[in-house]
């Protein structure tokens, strides 16, 4: 399935769908056949369908009986870290293979109760820890995008790489990610794609696979604006199972208008457009302000100064979330056991060893360092002063602007293996997108330029806390400007 199928986004499926043209389940096959003919990509490492089909089926007899729902007869794909109730839930480690939650995560059920028709679940870094899908027990997933361009050894992005290769393949409508550092952005201009990491808190978290749990957030991959906008519109609100969920529904993403004037104000920020300077962010700034021009926003260079520290102090957060997070894997109750260890040390120390993939490992211990006796002022403590003055940059830059716009990654997607030797060139692949998890903002990536290899790259639009739907609004309004 390809960018000229008559149901490549959600609008098209919803029109087919209604049009009569094609039944929920004649479209819900169309995809699977897709995923058949490009299994190559690696994409979906549990396929839903028996209980996919059988949905769509569900959605015919209400879109013939007038009782059709938002996401109706809609085909979705679901990152491996959501939980979902009799479906193999593994987050992309050998530890979790096997496991099968008996509970639903709150943001899948309320796709389910909108008519969605999960197809499966997708790839991704093991644990979501990754900027490239490449670190998954299943082995690396491939940019659909460069495939279709002759380069077969592209990476799409990550942790969400999985999701977003399964919309630009044509694999499914939409997609579900998570973005703890840029995990849903980066992944989204690696393969041309919009993808929304709304405000901390405006999805529920709850049957979740932790990896960061203050930066770890839910949203959707779409081809379109108007297609993350619809999944917003039903996967967003307040949820009871989640403390860290806003506290009322203050969203109504699909109706609701935005709050800016006509001519919004968007930053520029200094440091950042001398940060990491490359032929491919060169594009991206040169396109950010042909798009101003063209929507007739005013551009006001601002200053965003401890923007350089973000990357280290979300690291050590990160990482020190993750130690904990993932402490409650021991073979004890679910997941991977190691066979007939010697005494219940052994049984931790080898399940784990045995379970774990490299990455994971190493972050695990990292972090447990930095929270160690005599390391913990040291490490975590100053990065959390860190996280306090990064967010205090943006509240300030947010008192002269409406938004702010820059790059998504410093490069379009870079061959698999390229970073293999050096852990933080590969971490430095989130430098334009931590920030924004950091200070807890709502930010999307849409698809602005193309590289020198016809690769896409993708332009970062940032608002303050809970002005989701004037990001989105700015983005749609750039959408329509590139065409």
């Amino acid at each position: 399935m390809t960018d000229t199928s008559p149901y490549a986004d959600i609008n098209a499926v919803l029109q087919t769908l209604n049009s009569g043209e094609r039944t929920a389940v004649e479209v819900t096959q169309g995809y699977f056949d897709a995923i058949d003919d490009r299994r190559s990509l690696n994409v979906y490492v549990c396929e839903m369908r028996q209980e996919a089909l059988a949905k769509a089926a569900e959605s015919d007899k209400r879109l013939a009986d007038g009782t059709a729902r938002a996401l109706e007869g809609v085909p979705v794909a679901v990152k491996d870290n959501y939980c979902t109730a009799g479906t193999q839930t593994t987050a992309g480690s050998e530890i979790l293979k096997g496991f099968v939650p008996t509970y639903e995560s709150t943001v899948t059920q309320k796709l389910r109760d909108a008519g969605a028709v999960i197809l499966g679940k997708v790839n991704l870094d093991e644990f979501a820890m990754g900027s490239s899908t490449e670190t998954s027990c299943f082995g690396p997933t491939v940019n659909p995008v460069g495939v279709d361009l002759g380069m077969n050894n592209l990476v799409p992005g990550g942790s969400s790489g999985g999701s977003a290769a399964a919309v630009a393949g044509g694999l499914a409508a939409a997609a579900l990610g998570t973005d703890t550092g840029g995990s849903i952005r980066q992944p989204a201009s690696f393969c041309g794609l919009v993808g929304f990491k709304p405000t901390y808190g405006v999805c529920s978290r709850w049957g979740i696979i932790a990896y960061g749990s203050s930066l770890d957030q839910a949203g959707p991959f779409g081809r379109t604006v108007d297609d993350v906008t619809r999944v917003m519109d039903v996967i967003s609100g307040t949820d009871e199972k989640d403390t860290t969920s806003i506290s009322e529904d203050i969203f109504d993403f699909k109706t609701a208008k935005s709050t800016l004037g006509e001519k919004p104000v968007l930053g520029l920020p200094k440091e950042i457009m001398a940060l990491e300077k490359t032929a491919d962010t060169t594009l991206v700034w040169e396109r950010a302000q042909e798009l101003a021009a063209q929507t007739g926003a005013e551009l006001v260079e601002i200053s965003l100064p401890n923007f350089s520290h973000a990357l280290p102090s979300y690291y050590i957060l990160a990482l020190c979330e993750a130690s904990s997070n993932l402490a409650r894997y021991d073979g004890v109750r679910y997941g991977h056991r190691t066979a007939s260890p010697a005494n219940i040390e052994q049984m931790y120390e080898q399940t784990r060893a045995e379970g774990f993939g490299s990455e994971v490992q190493k972050r695990i211990m990292l972090g447990t360092f930095a929270l160690s006796a005599g390391f913990y002022d040291a490490y975590f403590v100053r990065a959390q002063k860190v996280r306090q003055l990064v967010a205090g940059d943006f509240r300030e830059a947010f008192k002269k602007v409406d938004a702010i716009v820059m790059p998504t990654a410093p490069s379009s997607a870079f061959a698999m293996g390229s970073h293999a030797d050096d852990a933080v060139s590969m971490y430095l692949q989130d430098v334009f997108t931590v920030p924004v998890n950091l200070a807890g903002l709502p930010a999307i990536s849409i698809p602005a330029a193309k590289s020198a290899n016809g690769m896409p790259l993708g332009l970062q639009i940032i608002g303050p806390q809970f002005a989701d739907r004037d990001v989105l609004s700015i983005a749609a309004k750039f959408e329509a400007a590139a065409g």
